[in-house]
């Protein structure tokens, strides 16, 4: 049986000592464990990376929400080439490499880039719900630099408070499968200090982010659905209802794509602070909700080429100054109904809901 310690640098297993820094996992577990992880930072990179390309691209077009956006890509591109690594070559060695120090170096680094990444994704949920409901307050302080403003906030709250085992709030420890390190969960049975952290830690940053993300996408989808039901006009005001409802879609996906990733490990996490039983759980249980809560550096790059026109027509546009040959196949978008004054034939159609009168910003391609 696996005894968790968090102070000492052994655990006992049955009649023998073995290090918390080695793997609890059969050999071929690990072997899998770290092509999986291996397979997340290559799409992860390749994805995200070719969002910041874009991103460049368009670095004088962008404005306003475009930033979150472009700051979860930074985080999820930097944290799969600055961390994971370590833990591939862990998992492919059977025990954590480095021991101590690298273990709090990604346990810290993790837990920065994963709270940056909550905070942005709850932002991108908030300011979408003022849009929706209090049109005035984003037209007056969501504007470019006050986003800006929002970013380094995220990034400055995540590092501070992770900051804290450093000083002896809380600690970083191996999981209990010894491949991966994270917050010493468990003790919250052991000090005032480190029960304040761990409480902190999943309340006010873990489970309230959650329910503004769950709840503002929740009453932005229903607003919109009774807003395309009741529509009795063609034309125009129905291409701005398919181009909202598009929009909503795309930040609901995001948002539920990045709670879904992580509410086995929220939930694991959970038992593990106020059940003390349940460090004698098999490492298993642990190893299937850390690596699904890893898939979510990857499906936002997907998500974006799926709703966004004008990022797929970006993305063309880069693979054709790679590959020329490309620009023989060149799209068009027709409009479905000509307007007066202008020619029925491939023309890009830009449409935008209430920013375009404020700021022209958005997502990549709400433009």
């Amino acid at each position: 049986m696996i005894f968790l310690n968090s102070s000492g640098r052994t655990d006992v297993c049955g009649n023998r000592t073995v290090s918390i820094f080695s793997s609890k996992l059969a050999p071929g577990a690990d072997i899998g464990v770290g092509f999986t992880i291996l397979s997340v930072v290559l799409l992860s990179v390749l994805g995200n990376g070719l969002v910041l390309v874009i991103s460049y691209r368009r670095r004088k077009k962008m404005v306003g929400s475009e930033l979150l956006c472009v700051n979860l890509a930074v985080v999820d591109f930097l944290c799969c080439i600055c961390f994971y690594p370590l833990s591939i070559l862990s998992s492919f060695n059977h025990a954590w490499l480095g021991h101590h120090i690298t273990c709090v170096y990604y346990g810290l680094g993790c837990y920065i880039f994963g709270l940056c990444g909550m905070f942005t994704i709850t932002a991108i949920s908030m300011i979408r719900y003022l849009k929706t409901f209090n049109n005035l307050v984003y037209a007056v302080w969501l504007d470019g630099a006050n986003i800006r403003l929002v970013c380094c906030a995220s990034w400055l709250v995540a590092a501070v408070w992770s900051s804290f085992p450093l000083f002896g709030w809380g600690e970083y420890v191996p999981e209990p499968y010894g491949l991966s390190c994270t917050i010493a969960w468990h003790s919250y049975h052991t000090s005032f200090k480190d029960a304040f952290y761990v409480i902190c830690s999943f309340t006010c940053f873990t489970l309230v982010p959650v329910l503004l993300i769950v709840v503002s996408q929740v009453q932005i989808l229903y607003k919109v659905y009774h807003f395309t039901y009741a529509l009795s006009a063609r034309g125009i005001q129905l291409n701005l209802s398919q181009a909202e409802i598009r929009l909503s879609m795309m930040f609901f996906c995001i948002s539920l794509g990045f709670v879904t990733a992580w509410a086995p490990y929220a939930v694991v996490s959970f038992l593990f602070i106020f059940h003390q039983d349940s460090r004698y759980m098999a490492p298993e249980c642990f190893v299937f909700p850390a690596l699904f809560a890893k898939s979510s550096h990857v499906y936002n790059p997907f998500i974006y080429f799926y709703f966004n026109k004008a990022f797929r027509q970006e993305l063309r546009c880069l693979l054709r100054s790679f590959y020329p040959r490309l620009a023989g196949n060149r799209v068009g978008i027709r409009s479905a109904t000509g307007l007066e004054g202008l020619p029925r034939g491939p023309h890009p159609i830009q449409i935008q809901l209430q920013e375009l009168e404020i700021s022209g910003g958005g997502v990549p391609g709400e433009k």
